[in-house]
């Protein structure tokens, strides 16, 4: 792990505008390119907001991006757009509607489908501009080359990764997150450091995606619990930002690891928010880790205010408590999990080879299902 003889290619937008007031700058860069046919992908509520982008005219917006999106939304954003024949894709949202953004762009009129191009390197190209413009600070989609759909028949997520998915602006303005509640901001929080933790202890960790791991960890051990008790601390939105901007960085070359396949099943079956299935496991699968990474996990914990601990029970008390003081809840029955399910998500979870191959520890179905069940 962590060698300096490894290979790696890193892949980041063509621009990032990024800092408090830098949306203004959409409309200027959208009449350089002479785009004359947007199409906003975007959730309902910023759909509601989709004026703040100051875009010419009128702007074709599908607002329908559901949480934890599947195969039968992004077919509703296809159609809109093999009818809206545009010129530029902007994502605008959390992470589920840039990653269908990723996907609008690159699909219609590709001859591909869904199906075509899950895996690595699968899509054929793209046509039209991508801009992703990001209004929460947890998912780091808008700098990565991954999207994520669920298969509503097999209950998984479809990962697509293409460099034909990297946008070709970024424009990450934290004052556009100024209005994410507060319960949203802690398990978004915790998932763009669910992002740099596992790339800083894979497998594939880099000593180049270790700088931005590291970083990303400390910056949300710093700022998270600020702006979850202030809303309108612009400082701490920043730093949240930038830290997800990093996990986004971590997610191409290195990507995630056992945190993320055990949380998936939750979305999935559950209908849980993913931020908060990544906040809820995090720290079960921090303390599993640490017997194979302990110096890495002492500077996970050091990032977030525990100092010295290394063994697998501190691990699991600093990262618990770090999140349990944000108010996420970390009970899978509170989230109403039943424990019948916890056989047929560990079978789920332990499927998931892209990520748990590159755990640093071997983690098995009864494994995972132990972390059910001490999450219970």
């Amino acid at each position: 792990m962590t060698s300096l003889v490894s290979p790696i290619e890193l892949l980041r937008p063509a621009r990032i505008d990024f800092g408090p007031g830098m949306l203004a700058g959409l409309r200027a860069y959208v009449a350089e390119r002479g785009y004359l046919r947007p199409l906003v992908v975007a959730d309902p509520f910023n759909a509601a907001r989709v004026d703040l982008l100051g875009l010419r005219g009128d702007a074709t917006v599908f607002g329908e991006v559901k949480p934890e999106p599947d195969a039968p939304n992004l077919d509703k954003a296809l159609a809109l757009a093999a009818e809206a024949r545009p010129d530029v894709v902007i994502g605008f949202g959390g992470g589920s509607a840039m990653d269908l953004a990723k996907l609008v762009a690159v699909l219609p009129g590709s001859g591909q489908t869904l199906k075509d191009v899950v895996g690595p390197e699968r899509v054929s190209g793209r046509t039209v501009g991508l801009i992703q413009i990001p209004t929460t600070s947890g998912t780091g989609s808008e700098g990565g080359t991954r999207s994520l759909v669920t298969d509503p028949e097999t209950k998984n997520k479809l990962a697509v990764q293409s460099r034909h998915m990297l946008a070709d602006l970024a424009i990450v303005d934290p004052d556009l997150t100024m209005t994410v509640p507060p319960s949203v901001t802690a398990a978004t929080g915790v998932d763009a450091m669910a992002h740099c933790v596992e790339a800083f202890t894979s497998k594939k960790a880099h000593p180049i995606i270790d700088v931005y791991a590291l970083e990303g960890a400390r910056l949300v051990g710093r700022y998270l619990a600020r702006a979850v008790a202030d809303g309108s601390d612009r400082e701490a939105r920043v730093g949240l930002a930038l830290a997800s901007l990093y996990g986004g960085f971590c997610l191409g070359p290195v990507n995630t690891t056992a945190g993320h396949a055990v949380a998936y099943p939750l979305g999935t079956r559950h209908h849980i928010a993913h931020g908060l299935a990544c906040a809820l496991i995090f720290p079960h699968t921090l303390a599993f880790n640490a017997p194979a990474v302990p110096q890495k996990t002492g500077l996970v914990l050091e990032a977030l205010g525990v100092k010295g601990a290394t063994a697998p029970d501190a691990a699991f008390a600093g990262a618990y408590g770090f999140c349990a003081d944000l108010g996420v809840e970390m009970r899978l029955s509170a989230l109403g999990v039943p424990d019948n399910d916890f056989e047929t998500m560990a079978t789920e979870a332990h499927a998931i080879r892209r990520l748990l191959d590159n755990n640093p520890r071997d983690m098995s179905r009864e494994d995972i299902l132990a972390i059910y069940a001490k999450a219970a």
